[in-house]
Protein backbone atom coordinates (compact mmCIF):
# COMPACT_ATOMS: atom_id res chain seq x y z
CA UNK A 1 0.00 0.00 0.00
CA UNK A 2 1.33 3.51 -1.27
CA UNK A 3 0.66 5.89 1.55
CA UNK A 4 1.37 9.53 1.33
CA UNK A 5 4.31 11.95 3.11
CA UNK A 6 0.95 12.96 5.65
CA UNK A 7 0.34 9.26 6.50
CA UNK A 8 3.92 8.02 7.30
CA UNK A 9 4.40 11.26 9.53
CA UNK A 10 1.06 10.19 11.28
CA UNK A 11 2.95 6.71 11.79
CA UNK A 12 6.25 8.24 13.22
CA UNK A 13 5.78 7.82 17.16
CA UNK A 14 7.93 10.02 19.10
CA UNK A 15 8.23 7.99 22.05
CA UNK A 16 8.94 4.39 20.74
CA UNK A 17 11.94 3.81 22.98
CA UNK A 18 13.04 0.62 20.86
CA UNK A 19 13.31 2.24 17.30
CA UNK A 20 14.82 5.78 16.71
CA UNK A 21 13.35 8.18 14.51
CA UNK A 22 15.74 7.86 11.85
CA UNK A 23 15.05 3.95 12.27
CA UNK A 24 11.23 4.60 11.60
CA UNK A 25 12.02 7.02 9.19
CA UNK A 26 14.44 4.36 7.51
CA UNK A 27 11.07 1.57 7.58
CA UNK A 28 8.56 4.06 6.22
CA UNK A 29 11.30 5.31 3.57
CA UNK A 30 10.64 8.83 4.66
CA UNK A 31 13.36 11.55 5.13
CA UNK A 32 13.79 13.08 7.66
CA UNK A 33 13.62 16.59 5.85
CA UNK A 34 10.15 15.28 4.45
CA UNK A 35 9.32 14.98 8.66
CA UNK A 36 10.44 17.76 10.07
CA UNK A 37 9.83 20.40 7.06
CA UNK A 38 7.74 23.75 7.80
CA UNK A 39 8.08 26.70 5.50
CA UNK A 40 10.29 29.76 6.73
CA UNK A 41 8.04 32.14 8.17
CA UNK A 42 8.21 36.12 7.36
CA UNK A 43 6.88 39.03 7.41
CA UNK A 44 4.10 39.49 4.14
CA UNK A 45 6.21 42.58 3.41
CA UNK A 46 9.41 40.37 3.25
CA UNK A 47 7.91 38.24 1.55
CA UNK A 48 6.14 40.63 -1.25
CA UNK A 49 9.77 41.65 -1.70
CA UNK A 50 10.85 38.14 -2.40
CA UNK A 51 8.40 37.44 -4.67
CA UNK A 52 9.10 40.23 -6.79
CA UNK A 53 12.76 39.99 -6.33
CA UNK A 54 12.40 36.16 -7.31
CA UNK A 55 10.43 36.66 -10.77
CA UNK A 56 12.53 39.77 -11.75
CA UNK A 57 15.68 37.40 -11.13
CA UNK A 58 14.42 34.71 -13.59
CA UNK A 59 14.18 37.50 -16.45
CA UNK A 60 17.51 39.10 -15.64
CA UNK A 61 19.68 36.82 -13.55
CA UNK A 62 22.75 39.19 -14.25
CA UNK A 63 21.17 41.63 -11.70
CA UNK A 64 23.26 42.28 -9.22
CA UNK A 65 21.94 43.52 -5.68
CA UNK A 66 22.81 46.87 -7.07
CA UNK A 67 20.46 46.73 -10.00
CA UNK A 68 17.69 45.17 -8.00
CA UNK A 69 17.04 47.64 -5.67
CA UNK A 70 16.66 49.82 -8.66
CA UNK A 71 13.72 47.93 -9.96
CA UNK A 72 12.63 47.13 -6.87
CA UNK A 73 12.36 51.43 -6.36
CA UNK A 74 10.89 51.78 -9.77
CA UNK A 75 8.27 49.64 -8.42
CA UNK A 76 7.62 51.78 -5.93
CA UNK A 77 9.39 50.30 -3.36
CA UNK A 78 11.03 51.95 -0.49
CA UNK A 79 14.06 50.08 0.42
CA UNK A 80 17.96 49.75 0.18
CA UNK A 81 20.47 47.62 -1.23
CA UNK A 82 21.59 46.91 2.29
CA UNK A 83 17.95 44.84 2.46
CA UNK A 84 17.90 43.27 -0.83
CA UNK A 85 21.61 41.63 -0.34
CA UNK A 86 20.02 40.17 2.78
CA UNK A 87 16.73 38.89 0.89
CA UNK A 88 18.57 37.69 -2.17
CA UNK A 89 21.17 35.85 0.10
CA UNK A 90 18.11 34.51 2.29
CA UNK A 91 17.13 33.18 -1.32
CA UNK A 92 20.52 31.79 -2.36
CA UNK A 93 20.37 34.62 -5.17
CA UNK A 94 23.28 35.77 -7.05
CA UNK A 95 24.09 38.14 -9.90
CA UNK A 96 26.81 37.11 -12.87
CA UNK A 97 28.63 40.09 -12.06
CA UNK A 98 31.34 40.75 -9.09
CA UNK A 99 29.66 42.24 -6.28
CA UNK A 100 28.99 40.71 -2.84
CA UNK A 101 29.02 36.85 -2.87
CA UNK A 102 25.31 35.46 -1.85
CA UNK A 103 25.96 32.03 -2.62
CA UNK A 104 29.12 31.51 -0.20
CA UNK A 105 30.84 28.59 0.08
CA UNK A 106 32.79 27.95 3.41
CA UNK A 107 36.63 28.98 3.47
CA UNK A 108 38.17 25.47 4.38
CA UNK A 109 35.93 23.60 1.31
CA UNK A 110 37.89 22.67 -1.59
CA UNK A 111 36.79 24.30 -4.77
CA UNK A 112 37.12 22.48 -8.17
CA UNK A 113 37.47 24.00 -11.36
CA UNK A 114 34.60 24.51 -14.15
CA UNK A 115 35.01 21.66 -16.73
CA UNK A 116 31.89 22.96 -19.20
CA UNK A 117 33.07 25.38 -21.25
CA UNK A 118 33.58 24.44 -24.62
CA UNK A 119 32.70 21.41 -23.68
CA UNK A 120 30.23 19.56 -26.21
CA UNK A 121 27.45 17.64 -24.49
CA UNK A 122 26.56 14.84 -26.65
CA UNK A 123 24.50 12.30 -24.51
CA UNK A 124 22.95 11.36 -21.39
CA UNK A 125 24.87 11.09 -18.21
CA UNK A 126 27.94 13.14 -19.56
CA UNK A 127 26.95 15.82 -17.41
CA UNK A 128 24.17 16.34 -14.38
CA UNK A 129 24.08 19.63 -12.85
CA UNK A 130 22.30 21.01 -9.30
CA UNK A 131 21.03 24.00 -7.76
CA UNK A 132 18.20 25.42 -5.38
CA UNK A 133 16.00 28.15 -5.87
CA UNK A 134 13.64 29.95 -3.60
CA UNK A 135 9.46 28.49 -3.05
CA UNK A 136 6.83 30.62 -2.09
CA UNK A 137 4.49 28.71 0.59
CA UNK A 138 1.78 30.60 2.16
CA UNK A 139 3.15 33.08 4.82
CA UNK A 140 6.52 31.29 4.27
CA UNK A 141 8.81 29.95 1.99
CA UNK A 142 11.51 26.68 1.30
CA UNK A 143 13.99 25.89 -0.53
CA UNK A 144 13.82 23.52 -3.63
CA UNK A 145 16.71 21.82 -5.52
CA UNK A 146 17.01 19.37 -8.23
CA UNK A 147 19.70 16.99 -10.08
CA UNK A 148 19.31 17.52 -13.93
CA UNK A 149 20.69 15.09 -16.63
CA UNK A 150 21.69 18.44 -18.81
CA UNK A 151 21.81 16.19 -22.23
CA UNK A 152 18.18 14.36 -21.79
CA UNK A 153 16.85 17.51 -19.40
CA UNK A 154 15.22 14.72 -16.95
CA UNK A 155 14.97 15.97 -14.01
CA UNK A 156 16.58 13.07 -12.16
CA UNK A 157 15.67 13.93 -8.21
CA UNK A 158 14.24 16.79 -6.09
CA UNK A 159 13.80 17.83 -2.76
CA UNK A 160 12.39 20.47 -0.68
CA UNK A 161 13.80 22.00 2.84
CA UNK A 162 13.13 24.78 5.22
CA UNK A 163 17.34 25.42 5.40
CA UNK A 164 19.94 25.29 3.28
CA UNK A 165 21.35 22.42 5.77
CA UNK A 166 23.41 20.04 2.98
CA UNK A 167 21.40 17.13 4.39
CA UNK A 168 18.52 17.38 1.58
CA UNK A 169 20.62 17.87 -1.39
CA UNK A 170 22.63 14.95 -0.28
CA UNK A 171 19.34 12.75 -0.25
CA UNK A 172 18.55 14.12 -3.80
CA UNK A 173 22.14 13.58 -5.08
CA UNK A 174 22.07 10.01 -3.77
CA UNK A 175 18.65 9.20 -5.36
CA UNK A 176 19.69 10.71 -8.78
CA UNK A 177 22.65 8.27 -8.73
CA UNK A 178 20.67 5.28 -8.77
CA UNK A 179 20.01 6.53 -12.34
CA UNK A 180 23.94 5.81 -13.18
CA UNK A 181 27.02 7.39 -12.83
CA UNK A 182 27.64 10.98 -14.88
CA UNK A 183 31.00 11.50 -16.01
CA UNK A 184 30.96 15.46 -14.77
CA UNK A 185 28.93 17.22 -11.91
CA UNK A 186 28.37 20.51 -11.98
CA UNK A 187 27.57 22.78 -8.87
CA UNK A 188 28.20 25.94 -7.68
CA UNK A 189 30.58 27.32 -5.06
CA UNK A 190 27.25 27.08 -2.13
CA UNK A 191 28.51 25.60 0.64
CA UNK A 192 25.88 22.73 0.43
CA UNK A 193 27.39 21.72 -2.40
CA UNK A 194 30.90 22.38 -1.75
CA UNK A 195 30.39 20.52 1.78
CA UNK A 196 32.45 16.89 1.93
CA UNK A 197 28.87 15.83 2.97
CA UNK A 198 27.50 16.47 -0.48
CA UNK A 199 30.88 15.47 -2.81
CA UNK A 200 31.35 12.15 -0.53
CA UNK A 201 29.40 10.14 -3.25
CA UNK A 202 30.46 11.88 -6.42
CA UNK A 203 34.06 10.84 -4.72
CA UNK A 204 32.72 7.46 -3.90
CA UNK A 205 31.68 6.77 -7.61
CA UNK A 206 34.39 8.79 -9.17
CA UNK A 207 32.31 11.26 -10.69
CA UNK A 208 34.41 14.22 -12.14
CA UNK A 209 33.67 17.16 -10.13
CA UNK A 210 32.87 21.00 -11.85
CA UNK A 211 32.20 24.11 -10.05
CA UNK A 212 30.68 27.53 -11.52
CA UNK A 213 33.45 30.24 -11.46
CA UNK A 214 32.90 32.74 -8.71
CA UNK A 215 30.14 35.07 -9.38
CA UNK A 216 29.25 33.34 -12.97
CA UNK A 217 25.14 32.37 -12.74
CA UNK A 218 25.30 31.59 -16.45
CA UNK A 219 27.97 29.05 -15.59
CA UNK A 220 24.98 26.56 -14.68
CA UNK A 221 22.14 28.20 -17.14
CA UNK A 222 20.45 24.77 -18.29
CA UNK A 223 19.68 24.25 -14.25
CA UNK A 224 18.39 28.45 -14.62
CA UNK A 225 16.58 27.87 -17.58
CA UNK A 226 14.84 24.28 -15.86
CA UNK A 227 13.38 27.01 -12.29
CA UNK A 228 12.18 28.91 -15.23
CA UNK A 229 9.90 26.42 -16.79
CA UNK A 230 9.14 25.28 -12.99
CA UNK A 231 8.42 28.84 -12.02
CA UNK A 232 6.20 29.94 -14.83
CA UNK A 233 3.97 26.70 -15.44
CA UNK A 234 3.68 25.44 -11.94
CA UNK A 235 4.56 27.54 -9.03
CA UNK A 236 3.17 31.05 -9.94
CA UNK A 237 0.04 29.22 -10.90
CA UNK A 238 -0.56 27.43 -7.76
CA UNK A 239 -1.20 29.34 -3.78
CA UNK A 240 0.48 26.49 -1.67
CA UNK A 241 -1.07 26.15 1.29
CA UNK A 242 1.21 24.28 3.03
CA UNK A 243 4.39 22.28 2.63
CA UNK A 244 2.46 19.00 1.68
CA UNK A 245 0.94 20.51 -0.40
CA UNK A 246 3.62 22.01 -2.11
CA UNK A 247 5.32 18.33 -2.23
CA UNK A 248 2.51 17.07 -4.46
CA UNK A 249 1.97 19.42 -6.50
CA UNK A 250 5.82 19.33 -7.54
CA UNK A 251 5.71 15.65 -7.74
CA UNK A 252 2.92 15.88 -10.09
CA UNK A 253 4.32 18.75 -12.44
CA UNK A 254 8.48 17.05 -12.07
CA UNK A 255 6.08 13.60 -13.65
CA UNK A 256 4.83 15.65 -16.21
CA UNK A 257 7.93 17.43 -17.17
CA UNK A 258 9.56 13.88 -17.85
CA UNK A 259 6.57 12.15 -19.52
CA UNK A 260 4.68 14.34 -21.48
CA UNK A 261 6.13 17.87 -21.85
CA UNK A 262 7.95 17.98 -25.06
CA UNK A 263 11.47 20.17 -25.16
CA UNK A 264 11.70 22.24 -28.34
CA UNK A 265 15.87 21.38 -27.53
CA UNK A 266 15.00 17.80 -28.02
CA UNK A 267 12.98 18.38 -31.37
CA UNK A 268 10.15 17.72 -28.88
CA UNK A 269 10.37 14.36 -27.44
CA UNK A 270 9.79 14.12 -24.06
CA UNK A 271 13.22 13.94 -21.44
CA UNK A 272 12.07 10.50 -20.38
CA UNK A 273 12.61 9.19 -24.13
CA UNK A 274 16.35 10.48 -24.43
CA UNK A 275 17.28 9.48 -20.88
CA UNK A 276 17.63 5.55 -20.89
Amino acid sequence: MNLSTAQKKELIDWHNSELSINKQCELLSLTKGALYYTPVPMNKYDLDLMDFIDQQYLKTPFYGSRKMTICLQKQGYTINRKKVQRLMQVMGLKGITPGPNLSKRRQEHKTYPYLLKGLSIVRPNQVWATDITYIRINSGFMYLMAVLDLYSRFVLSWRLSNSLDPSFCVDGLEEALQYGIPDIFNVDQGSQFTSEEFLRPLKRDNVNISMDSKGRAFDNIFVERLWRTVKYEEVYLHDYQNAIMARDSLKTYFKFYNYERPHQSLKYDYPADIHP
